[in-house]
């Protein structure tokens, strides 16, 4: 393992200190104060400065994430609530916007994007011939199991892991599970998403899913560029062609700001993984976020630069920007028998220095090239 430039093995790294914690690990901690008190987190910091919170209460999304020291995932200034305030159906479904915060805000499990009501007779429950949906459906406000968390050692290397379940049911309804892995080598930059969808009901059940990953500054900046390997732009918002402001090249934070939002049909790699990058105007810092293309094969681009907000969102997601009718109407619907599931894999790598910005931009490039 490198620690702090040093080559060491697990042996030569216990002489040298008595706790590992010291150097990187991981920790139980339960929030308490404010609009999170009560919510459970694990903390999770690698030897190489990597930190980033397993927010155990919240669906096991990822709070606040920093390099050595610097932060990297937005932070909305809504805290990270406790699920137990949180109402899903409130203000039109967009109460969802009251738990936007932190690096890893996921929609699910079986509704994403904006709310509706939508057929439920599959659940065969004569008074709910129908069931309604807010803005990127239940998952967030629900607390999972933690079952794992903790250092798992393989010779002299050493993997942080925090592992659990969480479960969206309802009698007369759907009953799905989360198995969620978030793993970060001991003196890793990237943190690893693991997760598993299955359905433990025994009605066919949709599915949707979405990462809405959440940068903001420093590397949210005046001249940060976003890089990614298109070959379309198949939807943006309205407010893109009223406001003018560049998908590629960030400006200063504008008051008064309407959010963007621009589907992009992306270019897969050799591996069968789409990559795309946000980096800084001078290089020195970025973040590069790698899936599945199988599994999630849309992506959005959210551009919040309002003051005081300033954040751009990258959203792997199973489904389209139309939404669940849409995909309901045209049968790209994912339906889940029971014991069926659906695997995804994903990895948020930090970018540190000008040879790791332009090493991924490079890579980028060599896929696809993207329209200015």
């Amino acid at each position: 393992m490198n620690i702090f430039g040093e080559e060491l093995s697990a042996r030569a790294l216990r002489e040298r200190t008595g706790d590992l914690a010291s150097v990187g690990g991981v920790r139980e901690v339960v929030l308490g104060n404010g609009v999170e008190r009560g919510v459970r987190a694990v903390q999770v910091r690698s030897a190489a400065g990597l930190e980033v919170e397993v927010l155990v209460d919240r669906a096991l999304d990822l709070g606040g994430a920093r390099f050595r020291g610097v932060p990297f995932g937005w932070r909305s200034g809504n805290g990270f609530r406790h699920p137990g305030l949180h109402e899903n159906n409130d203000e039109g479904g967009l109460s969802w916007l009251r738990a936007l915060d932190g690096l890893l805000v996921s929609g699910g499990l079986d509704h994403t994007l904006f709310g509706n009501e939508v057929d439920a007779e599959q659940y065969g429950y004569p008074p709910k011939q129908t069931v309604s949906h807010g803005l990127h459906g239940r998952l967030t406000a629900i607390p999972g199991r933690l079952l794992e968390a903790g250092e798992v050692w393989d010779g002299d290397r050493c993997t942080l892991r925090v592992r659990g379940e969480v479960v969206q049911a309802t009698s007369f309804g759907e009953h799905l599970r989360l198995t969620r892995t978030v793993e970060v080598d001991f003196d890793g930059l990237e943190v690893r998403l693991h997760d598993v969808v299955d359905n433990l009901g025994f009605e066919r059940t949709p599915h949707m899913f979405l990462y809405h990953l959440n940068f903001g500054w420093p590397i949210v900046d005046a001249g940060a560029e976003f890089v990614a390997p298109i070959k379309e732009t198949t939807w943006r918002s309205d407010s893109c062609a009223e406001q003018g402001v560049s998908y590629r090249v960030l400006p200063d934070p504008r008051p008064g700001f309407v959010e963007q939002v621009y589907e992009h049909s992306l270019v897969a790699d050799d591996n069968g993984q789409y990559r795309v990058a946000l980096i800084r105007g001078d290089s020195t810092f970025g973040v590069e976020v790698a899936w599945d293309a199988a599994t999630m094969p849309c992506f959005f681009e959210w551009q919040n630069l309002r003051s005081g907000q300033y954040a751009v969102g990258l959203e792997p997601s199973t489904h389209h920007v139309a939404g669940d009718t849409a995909a309901r109407t045209d049968g790209s619907m994912t339906w889940l028998e029971h014991g069926e599931s659906r695997t995804y894999r994903t990895t948020i790598r930090v970018l540190d220095g000008t040879e790791a910005t332009t090493s991924s931009r490079d890579a980028i490039r060599r896929v696809s090239g993207q329209p200015d």
